[in-house]
């Protein structure tokens, strides 16, 4: 339909447009609304509870300043610990999700626990290898200069850090350990 200059001060003829409109003005009348079984709270749901038994906090959770309480339910696989549980507590305790400082501090705390891991593997027997574990070993059997060149990577801005990124920490500890020795002697 081709559009007509025109007042556009016609009155809505709303059974005109449900009658040319398949579900025109569903949501208008509740009894109309699909949605509104799932809105109503007297029908019998099966369950004995309003709110389900709560799981024990065995250790102290991180929990936004936003809610009062954990959900029911909740992960107990990695638990805070170290440097990094410091930070994403204090992110949790003193900042709402609503704050970029929040975030910042959540990211910060996972940099630090991959410092902590690494740290933690050189004094493992099974020391981190971040040359093989970069992929860096498989690049000349696979056009490492074609692969890179031509299709829009966006990696390219940033390959320059990545030997920081991955060296860095591990050539950081090194030097500590070897000033450290230094001043021992």
């Amino acid at each position: 339909m081709p559009y007509i200059d025109s007042d556009h001060e016609s009155v809505t003829d709303r059974e005109g447009l449900r009658a040319r409109i398949p579900g025109w003005g569903a949501d208008l009348d509740p009894a109309d609304r699909p949605s509104v079984p799932k809105e109503r709270r007297d029908l019998e749901t099966g369950a004995h509870w309003t709110i389900p038994p709560s799981q024990p906090e065995l250790r102290p959770r991180e929990r936004s300043i936003e809610h009062e309480m954990l959900p029911p339910v909740f992960g107990t696989v990695a638990p805070l610990r170290g440097l990094s549980g410091a930070v994403r507590r204090l992110a949790y305790s003193r900042y709402s999700e609503g704050r970029a400082a929040h975030w910042l501090l959540l990211i910060l705390g996972d940099r630090v626990d991959a410092w902590e891991s690494h740290a933690r593997s050189l004094v493992e027997r099974a020391p981190d290898n971040p040359i093989a574990e970069s992929g860096v070993l498989g690049e000349p059997r696979m056009r490492p200069i074609a692969s890179r060149l031509g299709n829009n990577r966006a990696d390219l801005k940033h390959i320059w850090m990545d030997p920081l990124v991955l060296a860095g920490p591990v050539v950081l500890l090194v030097a500590l350990a070897v000033i450290r020795k230094l001043k021992t002697k």
